[in-house]
């Protein structure tokens, strides 16, 4: 096992590159880029001068280009004054070429240097760092419940197929599955956060304003009370596929030939299930946990983040590539690809502790 868990972490190094390299040459060569944005708002400012440049990046171009050199934004009816566009340039790291800012950029990833972002006044690594309790917060705890909550719940439903329970657990599964995650926290936000009936549970952020005036006992008490609603929200829409595939992964496996024989021979029934079945079954759950957990950790969570006023990475993400903040979002894609990598060399390592006949030696 050392020998092949040795080989899957060199195998990360090429499948990371591969991964950056591929996304790198397909945004920076997509229109609409950091430069073109900023040329199009300075645009829309006709009668500016550069001193009067508003937003995050006021600092940065003022740097670049200084008010007292007195260059003029426009030409007339020439447009942009090619100093100022060349300085644009510069400001973003776009006077280099394609290349050169490739290999710059794998240089510093290495380091995990990802540089400062392009229209926010802080590094990449800053805001990464601001934003995680919350993108780790919702991922774990919603991950954790959903499959505390599914395994045992499909087992069930498996070993009591057909029965009323199994329809009326089956009929609450699949309106959860047919609600939107979004829509039930909406939901949720009328229900029991001050919309139209209860007030009873907060709607900003994770912490309390007096968070650190509270004892030990009292903050989590208030972390926990904040994330209630979220995780929720996240929740119920989550473990409704999980179940069914446990459920299903579960009655294939009581069906087969085996079972029928170890029955035969006189072994008790919990023997069979949690000796036998349950690490067949468990292999097709293990093997979506590492897509199941980054989706749950960073795409799942943006619309909880947005309703619940929750400033995580995946909200953090999506304004990077809506506003093309290609640091954010070449440094946010490096991550989450880097972790998708590692979770899923932790699962094969799973693989052989539920069914230690798996040997990945001979792969």
């Amino acid at each position: 096992m050392t020998s092949y868990i040795f080989r899957r972490l060199l195998l990360i190094i090429p499948t990371l590159i591969g991964i950056m390299t591929i996304n790198f040459f397909i945004v920076q060569t997509s229109p609409g880029g950091p430069v073109e944005r900023m040329l199009l708002k300075i645009e829309g400012q006709k009668d500016t001068t550069l001193g009067r440049i508003t937003g995050d990046n006021q600092s940065d171009v003022m740097d670049t280009t200084s008010v007292n050199d007195e260059k003029s934004i426009y030409k007339g009816s020439n447009g942009l004054s090619p100093e100022l566009v060349e300085d644009i340039k510069k400001l973003y790291g776009f006077d280099k070429p394609i290349l050169e800012r490739y290999l710059l950029m794998m240089k510093n990833y290495i380091t995990f240097d990802f540089g400062e972002s392009f229209f926010k006044n802080a590094t990449v690594i800053e805001l990464i760092k601001e934003k995680l309790p919350v993108s780790i917060s919702l991922g774990l705890w919603s991950t954790l419940i959903i499959y505390f909550i599914s395994i045992p719940l499909g087992i069930k439903k498996a070993l009591n197929h057909g029965t009323k329970f199994d329809v009326y657990s089956s009929t609450v599964i699949i309106i959860g599955s047919a609600i939107p995650g979004f829509l039930f926290a909406i939901l949720l936000v009328i229900l029991f956060a001050g919309g139209n009936y209860f007030d009873i549970f907060p709607l900003r952020g994770l912490f309390s304003d007096n968070f650190d005036e509270l004892s030990l006992w009292q903050q989590i008490k208030d972390y926990f009370w904040h994330l209630t609603l979220p995780i929720t929200a996240m929740v119920i829409g989550g473990f409704a596929t999980l179940t069914m595939l446990t459920k299903n992964s579960f009655l294939d496996e009581i069906s087969k030939q085996y079972v029928v024989t170890a029955r035969a021979k006189g072994l008790e029934e919990n023997k069979i299930l949690y000796k036998h079945i349950f690490r067949n079954a468990m292999l097709i759950i293990i093997s979506g946990f590492p897509a199941a957990f980054i989706g749950m950790f960073f795409t799942g969570s943006l619309l909880i983040e947005v309703i619940f006023s929750l400033d995580g990475i995946g909200l953090l993400g999506f304004e990077a590539t809506l506003y093309r903040d290609y640091p954010v979002m070449f440094a946010t894609l490096y991550i989450f690809t880097l972790m998708g990598l590692v979770i899923s060399l932790v699962s094969d390592i799973l693989y052989t502790w539920v069914d230690p006949r798996i040997n990945f030696e001979r792969v």
